[in-house]
């Protein structure tokens, strides 16, 4: 790994050029400081600060969550696939569970991480030390963040790349004494990352204490982000992954203890009344985060990566690689799974926002509905965008769309899943936090028991579970996490298998496909953004004529194998995934040539 071996005369260069991130708003709006050592950068706050953004800076780019790690590494699973095309050892390689240690997409994310964790550690080091640091809560909690931010990028790697070197000390630091580490077990990373939250807590205010120190409410992280993030990582502590000694997955005896820590973290976040649903599903989406909302008023996006400038070093292209073209600019790249679609039913809300079933012609607000394999995600759609408008006919790839990292509906599922787990079988409170999630997700009061929606008392600890993994996908669909849940449950190559012989039942059109409409119908010249854009039902047979007013498409197609879910959805769907390999990536090939201590994941 060619940063531990950085000189310290580089450290504060690199950590101090930082590009104005203008869709953060003020916490990122800053001048950027170039070639001044520790001693000048950390002898105020406004400079401290600066340093704080260039930790944040990290997490976007087409190395961060701008592309690679929201997009390539999170695909396929039994919600989204990635993109048509040949094998290219490349983005779709890696979407197959077929990614070598020389794909040409893995290298640079890699390394991004740890820049990241790199940023981080020169904060960690030297904010603490400077002279205003006891009386100033500002830079007590820039030492919290910066905390935070480190355990959020060495999460990410953990989860993608499995044990790791344990860089918790700037480089500089550590080239002295130990420049070619060997990697350390997750557990114990883990278990460093979940004491740093701790310590993170005690200095990071909630939302509502921050006018008291003097900084504005917008999208930096506050107490309810540190705590979400612990329970979420508690969860994958707790939880199976890959284990490099056997080559199997497995968990530790004591996952209870960590789900624990979830379960508590939740709670203190739903005691708190600091987060709230909104109570639009859409509306969180289409008006706050395609709109470019600074900071969402219920504080449901607890944790965004802030994107600007139009290049791909800060940027997104969120709504340009995914989700429906307009005026036939984008990638499509992104699939939403057919049966994944049906896996919402007629009156869940969520499946519109989810899956855009169109393309968007010249005029950005005419709709062209697709078949249903040539359906996108469509959380992040360039025709939402507003704030400001993007041009139909403009060609810019970057969209400044913030990626989700963490949202407060999150939160309620993961308190439900930790409470079922630690008692054996859910609690009214656990009910009650999925049932608030679906309530939402159907358009009721989210306060207000409702019989039609909420989950049936006196399920099983398994019933629950089973419920608790649906729910998780229709409320978290598309949202980079589905992968993730899976390995950690130790369920991705039942749930590939399964969704395999899915695909394959409802290309033939059999129980329980085997009613759905081959043909659907929709209005000629739409503008509509969900699901009133069809004529017919989309959960029963077509009729056999055209209505008057409609374009009909085919929209599955005649059973066998000439059907477009075989040959198009289920041809490429997870084709490499190999058992007791593909739950973690490949270390990067150059990363291994610069540090030969570094070993190779299992199977690679």
């Amino acid at each position: 790994m060619k940063n531990i071996r950085t000189n310290k005369l580089i450290l504060m260069v690199i950590v101090m050029s930082i590009i104005t991130i203008s869709s953060c708003k003020k916490y990122l709006d800053q001048q950027p400081t170039t070639s001044f050592g520790t001693d000048f950068v950390f002898n105020s706050i406004p400079n401290a600060y600066k340093a704080l953004a260039g930790v944040y800076s990290r997490l976007s780019g087409d190395q961060g969550y701008g592309i690679r790690l929201s997009l390539y590494y999170t695909v396929d699973n039994d919600e989204v696939q990635g993109p048509t095309g040949a094998s290219d050892n490349d983005r779709r390689d890696i979407a197959r569970y077929a990614a070598t240690a020389g794909n040409a997409q893995i290298n640079s994310p890699f390394l991004q991480l740890f820049q990241g964790i790199e940023f981080a550690n020169i904060c960690i080091a030297n904010i603490p030390a400077m002279s205003q640091y006891s009386g100033s809560k500002q830079l007590q909690r820039m030492y919290g963040e910066a905390l935070t931010l480190r355990a959020q990028f060495y999460f990410e790697a953990i989860r993608n790349w499995g044990d790791l070197p344990a860089n918790f000390q700037p480089a500089a630091v550590v080239a002295l004494s130990n420049p070619l580490p060997t990697r350390v077990d997750r557990d114990t990373l883990y278990n460093h990352i979940l004491n740093d939250l701790l310590i993170a807590e005690s200095v990071v205010p909630w939302r509502s204490e921050l006018a008291a120190i003097g900084d504005p409410l917008d999208e930096r992280i506050t107490k309810g982000t540190v705590k979400a993030l612990r329970a979420r990582i508690a969860l994958f502590r707790g939880g199976y992954s890959l284990r490099n000694a056997t080559a199997t997955m497995s968990r530790t005896s004591d996952y209870l203890t960590y789900y624990q820590i979830a379960s508590s973290e939740c709670l203190d976040i739903i005691n708190s009344g600091q987060h709230a649903l909104n109570p639009s599903y859409k509306s969180l989406w289409k008006d706050n985060v395609c709109a470019h909302t600074q900071a969402d008023s219920y504080g449901e996006l607890m944790f965004q990566v802030g994107a600007t400038g139009n290049t791909g070093v800060e940027d997104t292209k969120l709504g340009y690689y995914n989700g429906p073209t307009v005026n036939a600019l984008g990638n499509k790249s992104i699939n939403i799974l057919p049966t994944y679609f049906y896996l919402f039913d007629s009156t869940d809300l969520r499946r519109d926002v989810t899956c855009a079933p169109y393309i968007v012609t010249a005029d950005a607000v005419t709709k062209t509905p697709q078949v249903i394999t040539a359906i996108n995600d469509g959380k992040y759609r360039r025709d939402w965008i507003t704030n400001p408008v993007i041009s139909p006919t403009s060609a810019v790839q970057y969209l400044s769309l913030k990626w989700q990292i963490l949202r407060y509906s999150d939160v309620l599922l993961m308190y439900a899943e930790a409470d079922n787990e630690i008692n054996n079988a859910p609690s009214v409170a656990g009910y009650n936090a999925i049932n608030m999630v679906r309530r939402r997700g159907y358009g009721q009061s989210i306060s207000a028991t409702n019989p039609t929606v909420d989950l049936p008392s006196g399920l099983s600890h398994d019933a629950f579970f089973a419920a608790i993994m649906k729910e998780r996908s229709l409320e978290l669909g598309a949202e980079g996490i589905r992968k993730y849940d899976l390995i950690r449950w130790n369920l991705l190559g039942t749930t590939l298998a399964n969704t395999k012989t899915a695909l394959t039942n409802m290309s033939n059109l059999v129980a329980p496909y085997n009613k759905l409409p081959v043909s659907m119908f929709y209005i000629t010249g739409t503008k509509a953004d969900d699901g009133t854009i069809w004529k017919n039902s989309l959960y029963n047979t077509a009729p056999s004529s055209t209505p008057t007013g409609t374009t009909k498409i085919t929209w599955m197609g005649v059973a066998g194998t000439a059907n477009a879910i075989y040959a198009t959805a289920l041809s490429r769907f997870a084709t490499g995934y190999t058992a007791n390999k593909s739950e973690l990536l490949p270390i990067p090939q150059p990363a291994r040539d610069a540090n030969m201590n570094l070993t190779q994941n299992p199977g690679y």
